[in-house]
């Protein structure tokens, strides 16, 4: 296949992806969300294409970090439904968008904070009702918890943490560090990663997005990450490359974001090709494709386009995202026996 076929968003729209990083509160069905604020008299336009707008970062805006936090709300959800509902919808029009396994990310707090729902069955209600659109697509699934530093402080995190652990629910394969990575860095949560650590559970953690390399050093040697959300600035950092190389910890890229959020000042130079070129294990990942307006498939397109990406790119692009997936080697292995039936698929039919 020809990199010219790549560049057309259709047909990479039925590539079959692995994504690492995605937070489902930034991944909502935008139609959905539109009926549940109708219902529940939301303060926003009641007009379809107004109400896009009011919630979408503008697709081909200049990057403002301010205007793209402002788009996330969790004044939403009036009931248990409501949870399910957006759930529900967004996993089923991720299946859409090619993804074959996606580890998706997200905070029972988000959807807990503004009624004070309890977290727990909230995270149990979030799982079941994305595992059920996951099984009508065939979509493979597995989740994270996100923890946001600016949102709770580290003992908090910690009672939340083993509260969760408590439902004992297999489909939680690992843990997420977000938030304010300036304000709050990594070595203030060092007692919430030895208890992660202690049970066995993996974790990414978000370093070096707007913060200098030195932050991903210590996300990775004194909080035991084993994937970095982001960690851009690596690209400054030949010795971390060469740590990142050596070790097999993989950096989840989203170029898109990335530039919207004005972390990265420019899609064409952002450094996923290069570093992926230098042998990093670097993945492709949308983020927040809600939030901003995209498809993953766009950030795909982008690859082929700006970094001369060809489908053995890709391919390998994604399996570098399985082998750093935190599921288990046998299932690792099933997985990538399927995948390899959907490529060639993908290349008869393209």
């Amino acid at each position: 296949m020809n990199s010219q076929a790549l560049l057309d968003p259709q047909i990479m729209q039925t590539f079959p992806k692995i994504e690492l990083h995605r937070h489902l509160e930034g991944s909502f069905s935008l139609n959905t969300l539109y009926k549940i604020a109708t219902r529940n008299k939301i303060d926003v336009p009641r007009d379809f294409e107004s109400f896009k707008k009011t919630v979408q970062f503008p697709k081909n805006g200049k990057p403002d970090f301010l205007l793209f936090l402002s788009k996330f709300r969790n004044d939403w959800y009036r009931t248990y439904e409501d949870v399910y509902d957006i759930c529900h919808d967004s996993v089923l029009e991720m299946a859409e968008d090619g993804l074959f396994h996606l580890e998706l990310r997200f905070s029972p707090e988000h959807f807990s904070l503004q009624n004070n729902f309890d977290r727990i069955e909230i995270a149990d209600l979030v799982i079941k009702a994305s595992n059920a659109a996951a099984k009508k697509t065939g979509m493979s699934i597995s989740y994270l918890l996100t923890f946001n530093r600016s949102k709770q402080d580290e003992t908090e995190m910690i009672d939340l943490y083993r509260k969760l652990m408590k439902l004992n629910l297999n489909d939680i394969v690992g843990i997420d560090l977000a938030g304010d990575e300036l304000n709050f860095p990594p070595e203030l949560f060092k007692k919430f990663f030895q208890a992660v650590k202690a049970d066995g559970r993996k974790a990414t953690i978000h370093a070096g997005e707007v913060t200098p390399s030195s932050q991903i050093w210590t996300a990775i040697k004194e909080l035991g990450a084993k994937r970095i959300g982001h960690g851009t600035s690596a690209i400054h950092d030949p010795e971390l490359q060469k740590y990142l190389t050596d070790n097999q910890i993989t950096l989840e890229q989203c170029i898109t974001s990335n530039y919207q959020t004005g972390s990265w000042e420019e899609e064409k130079s952002h450094p996923l090709g290069r570093l992926f070129r230098a042998g990093v294990p670097v993945t492709i990942n949308s983020d927040d494709p809600f939030i901003q307006d995209t498809l993953l498939s766009d950030d795909y397109v982008k690859t082929v386009s700006f970094f001369g990406f060809t489908l053995d790119d890709l391919i390998k692009a994604n399996k570098i995202a399985l082998d750093a997936c935190f599921l288990s080697g046998p299932k690792k292995t099933e997985l990538w026996n399927q995948y390899l039936l959907k490529i060639e698929n993908f290349k008869d039919k393209n």
